[in-house]
């Protein structure tokens, strides 16, 4: 699998905030923004703004920092890659 990512600015409401495109073998899979000052004690995290496929979720997701998106995503779809066809 190669996750590849790319920066962006993305515009979520008042300000553009910096994001990023993450495609995975060359599909665009999801798209992870960087939480500013005005989200007060969560600012700095990195927010999963769009996931398509395995990476929708229907909850808000949060990550630390991108190390902790990057092992997200690759479980997600480990899951999806280690499964059987049916």
């Amino acid at each position: 699998m190669d996750l590849t990512l790319q920066p962006v600015r993305v515009r979520t409401g008042g300000e553009a905030e910096h994001g990023l495109l993450v495609f995975v073998d060359g599909h665009l899979a999801a798209v992870l923004v960087r939480l500013s000052d005005e989200y007060g004690d969560e600012a700095g995290l990195w927010f999963l703004e769009a996931g398509f496929g395995r990476l929708a979720s229907p909850q808000p997701i949060t990550f630390a920092d991108l190390d902790a998106a990057e092992d997200w995503i690759a479980r997600r779809l480990a899951d999806v890659i280690s499964r059987p066809p049916p």
